[in-house]
C-alpha cells in the first residue's frame, strides 16, 4: 500500500501540469502516461464526423497566453496556471483599455482567491481568469492579451484497456480526461480508475469482463456510445462513472442509474439495509453530474452509477485553482480504490447459485462440512480464512437449501445475521465438493 501511495503520487504530479481539453495533444499526453500504468489502446474520431446529435469538433492547439501591462509586466501567463485561459479560447493580439478588458475576464467574486475554470467549447470567444483579489488590484491603463491557439482539424481521442474473465458479460469503469491542472474533479478518477484495473488484475478469479474506458467528459462518452452502445447494450451487466474520489474525511457516495434495480444498486441498498454500511445514495438526475447522464440515457438506458466522495458542486474548490492535491489527498484517492474494489468482489459474489443435490441434505460429514466441535475452523482447500463452525454450518444449510437459480446472495443472506463477505468461505467450501454451482448473473432453471 505504500508503494502504491508514493506511486499514484508521482502520477499526480506528472498529469497535473498538462494543459487538457475535450480535444487535443493533451488528451494524447495524457493517455501516454497512463499507458505505462495499464495496456490502454487509444482511439481516435476525426474532426466533423458526426456523432448522434453532435460533431467532433477540431481540436483546440494553445501555445501561449497572457496579459501585460503598460510597462510589459505579466499580469498572468498560463505558464504559471492553464486555468488562466479561457478553454478553447480564439487567437487575439490586441491592446485594451481596462474596461475592455474586464468584459473577457472571468473571477469568482465569493471565493476572490480562487481562479476559475471556464470553457467556451462551442461558441467562438476569447477570454481569460483570474481571481477577483487581482481583478480589483488591476489599475487603469491599456493591457496588451496574447492568445497564440488555432483550431485544426484532428481527432477525438479516448482509450481503453479490458481485463476478460469467465463471463463475457462486462463492468464498465469509466472516467473522464479533459480538465486542466484540477484535482479532485479531474485527476482523482482517473487515477483510481488506473490503480483499480491494477488490483482487478490481480484476482486469481474474475467472473466479468471489466472495461476501463478514458475519455473527454460529455462528447467523448457519447462519441464512445456512438462507436461502442451497442455493444454495451448486449454485454453491461453493471457500470460506474469514477469522479471527485478525493477529500479528506468525504465518505464515498453513489448516484443511482437511471434504470431501476441494477446490480450495484440494490448491492448497495442491501449493504445499508443489513450491515449498517451507510453509503449515502443520490438519486439519478440528469440536471447534474458526470458521463452517467449519457451511459442513462433512454436510448440505451445502460445499468451506469457512479461513485463520487466530495462531489461536484459541495466543495469550494470546484471548478477552480483551490481544487489541489492538499485537498483532495492522494490518502483519500487509495481508501477509494480500496472501497470500491471490495464492492466490485462483493459484486461478483452477489449471483444466482445452483444446489448440485437438491434432494434432501447431502450427508455433510462426507464431505468435512459437519463440525464435530464448537470452535473456529478453515474450510475449504482454498481458504486461508477462518470463521466459527456454526456460522459455517449454518451459511451452508441456508445456502444449499435456497440455491435453486432464483435467489440472488443477498436474499438468502437476510436470513442469517452474517456480513456477505463471509459467505465466500462458505460458497468455496461447496463449490470445492461439488455440491454448489455458480455464480450465475440471471435466474437459473434447477
Amino acid at each position: 500500500m505504500i508503494n502504491e501511495l508514493k506511486e499514484m503520487d508521482e502520477l499526480f504530479n506528472k498529469l497535473f501540469p498538462i494543459m487538457r481539453s475535450i480535444t487535443g495533444e493533451g488528451v494524447r499526453e495524457t493517455i501516454r502516461i497512463l499507458q505505462k500504468y495499464i495496456p490502454l489502446e487509444m482511439e481516435g474520431i476525426s474532426t466533423g464526423t458526426e456523432v448522434f446529435d453532435w460533431n467532433i469538433p477540431k481540436e483546440w492547439v494553445i501555445r501561449e497566453a497572457w496579459i501585460k501591462d503598460e510597462q510589459g509586466n505579466k499580469v498572468i501567463d498560463i505558464k504559471d496556471l492553464n486555468l488562466h485561459v479561457v478553454n478553447y479560447s480564439e487567437p487575439v493580439n490586441l491592446w485594451v483599455s481596462l474596461e475592455e478588458l474586464k468584459k473577457h475576464l472571468h473571477t469568482i467574486p465569493q471565493l476572490p482567491d480562487a481562479v476559475p475554470y471556464v470553457i467556451s467549447y462551442y461558441k467562438e470567444r476569447w477570454g481569460f481568469c483570474m481571481s477577483h483579489n487581482q481583478l480589483n488590484s488591476l489599475g487603469e491603463g491599456q493591457y496588451h492579451v496574447f492568445i497564440d491557439s488555432e483550431k485544426v482539424d484532428g481527432q477525438l481521442n479516448f482509450a481503453q484497456a479490458v481485463l476478460p474473465g469467465k463471463s463475457d458479460k462486462e463492468v464498465l469503469i469509466s472516467t473522464y480526461i479533459c480538465h486542466p491542472s484540477m484535482a479532485n474533479n479531474e485527476l482523482s478518477g482517473p487515477l483510481v480508475a488506473t490503480y483499480l484495473y491494477n488490483r482487478l488484475k490481480q484476482w486469481n478469479n474474475r467472473e466479468f469482463t471489466y472495461r476501463f474506458v478514458y475519455l473527454p467528459e460529455t462528447i467523448g462518452s457519447i462519441t464512445y456510445l456512438w462507436k461502442y452502445g451497442h455493444e454495451l447494450k448486449e454485454k453491461l451487466y453493471s457500470g460506474l462513472v469514477l469522479t471527485c474520489l478525493g477529500g479528506k474525511n468525504r465518505r464515498l457516495s453513489f448516484k443511482q442509474p437511471r434504470l431501476n434495480h441494477t446490480p450495484m444498486d440494490e448491492l448497495i441498498i442491501y449493504l445499508n439495509s443489513r450491515e449498517q454500511y451507510e453509503m449515502p445514495i443520490r438519486p439519478f438526475t440528469p440536471l447534474h453530474g458526470s458521463d452517467e447522464r449519457q451511459y442513462c440515457s433512454p436510448g440505451f438506458n445502460l445499468p451506469v452509477g457512479q461513485f463520487s466522495k466530495m462531489v461536484y458542486g459541495t466543495y469550494s474548490g470546484y471548478h477552480n485553482s483551490l481544487d489541489t492535491k492538499e485537498n483532495m489527498t492522494i490518502e483519500a484517492l487509495l481508501d477509494s480504490v480500496n472501497e470500491i474494489e471490495k464492492l466490485l468482489k462483493l459484486q461478483e459474489l452477489n449471483g444466482y447459485y445452483i444446489n448440485q443435490k437438491p434432494f434432501g441434505e447431502p450427508k455433510l460429514g462426507k464431505y468435512d462440512l459437519y463440525p464435530d466441535i464448537n470452535a473456529p475452523g478453515t474450510w475449504g482447500k482454498s481458504s486461508t480464512k477462518k470463521i466459527d463452525n456454526r456460522q459455517q454450518l449454518n451459511q451452508v444449510l441456508t445456502l444449499l437449501n435456497y440455491s435453486d437459480g432464483k435467489h440472488r446472495l443477498s436474499d438468502l443472506a437476510k436470513t442469517l445475521p452474517y456480513s456477505l463477505e463471509d459467505y465466500e468461505i462458505s460458497i468455496e467450501a461447496l463449490k470445492e465438493h461439488g455440491l454448489l454451482a455458480g455464480p450465475f448473473y440471471e435466474e437459473q432453471e434447477l
